[in-house]
């Protein structure tokens, strides 16, 4: 689930396995979301953008939610700058704090240096 996506660039692009498709929010509308809901432990989470050197590198502002209920979502994560660069595979780890769990995660993007939207092409969450 996402707050938007663009064209074909829905939501479950960023968890198909291909690193080559990509989930992209609505142009010029920040914040934007990518939520996903599943009962877990959580210790970091791993975000790719494409590896294909015709991306250039960008900075995603991202920070990161947690909710029990799927309703009410509170921050797990404060919003940071993450640098994707295609050199070093554009890939980025966001850890959270030891005993994190959360039954749905949501990534909030409130910045692409590199693009008018967010952009995820593989997600990973691993746990504790």
């Amino acid at each position: 689930m996402a707050s938007s996506y663009t064209q074909s660039y829905a939501p479950g692009n960023a968890v198909d396995g291909n690193a080559n498709t990509y989930w992209e929010s609505a142009n010029s509308a920040f914040p934007q979301w990518l939520h996903l809901g599943s009962a877990i432990g959580v210790r970091r989470v791993v975000l790719t953008l494409p590896p294909a050197t015709a991306w250039a590198t960008r900075s995603q502002t991202v920070s990161v939610q947690g909710s029990i209920d799927g309703a009410s979502f509170g921050q797990l994560l404060g919003s940071a700058a993450y640098t994707f660069d295609p050199s070093s595979g554009s890939t980025v780890t966001l850890s959270l704090p030891a005993g994190t769990t959360t039954c749905h995660l949501r990534l909030v993007f409130t910045g692409n240096t590199g693009w008018l939207a967010g952009q995820v092409s593989e997600l990973w969450v691993f746990g504790a």
